[in-house]
């Protein structure tokens, strides 16, 4: 789903619709993320990337769902700091296995698309928190 079509979106859902909308996507990124790992060379130096991609994807999802569950303003942007952070290192490792020849680009732009525009959108969310 693209970007835009998202912040159309949210400006119509309901907030614990677009809450579960974006829980299926980052969980989705992580699904994918995992897919990825399994599709690595059997090597010592591929083996850190996996470890390291699947588990700052799965550890973002799961740390969404708690953003979900947040009691207060802080404790919401506290959370959601965490998720922007994993996710920002899920794109790191994305763009190491590509730099490194594991994968190409081509293979794994759609992911990498996908990652940075949950970065944004939750990086928003973050900051409309603070305001």
């Amino acid at each position: 789903m693209s970007f835009f079509l998202e912040e159309a979106q949210a400006a119509y859902l309901p907030k614990e619709e677009f809450a579960e909308l974006m829980m299926k996507r980052i969980k989705s990124f992580a699904i994918r993320s995992i897919k990825v790992s399994e599709s690595l060379p059997a090597k010592i130096e591929a083996n850190v990337f996996k470890t390291q991609l699947v588990r700052s994807a799965s550890s973002a999802a799961a740390n969404y769902r708690a953003v979900r569950r947040a009691r207060s303003r802080n404790e919401f942007f506290s959370k959601v700091s965490i998720v922007i952070e994993e996710l920002d290192e899920s794109l790191f490792w994305l763009e190491m296995i590509i730099d490194v020849g594991f994968q190409t680009l081509e293979r794994l732009q759609e992911l990498i698309k996908e990652g940075y525009e949950l970065l944004s959108i939750l990086a928003k969310a973050r900051k409309s928190t603070k305001q």
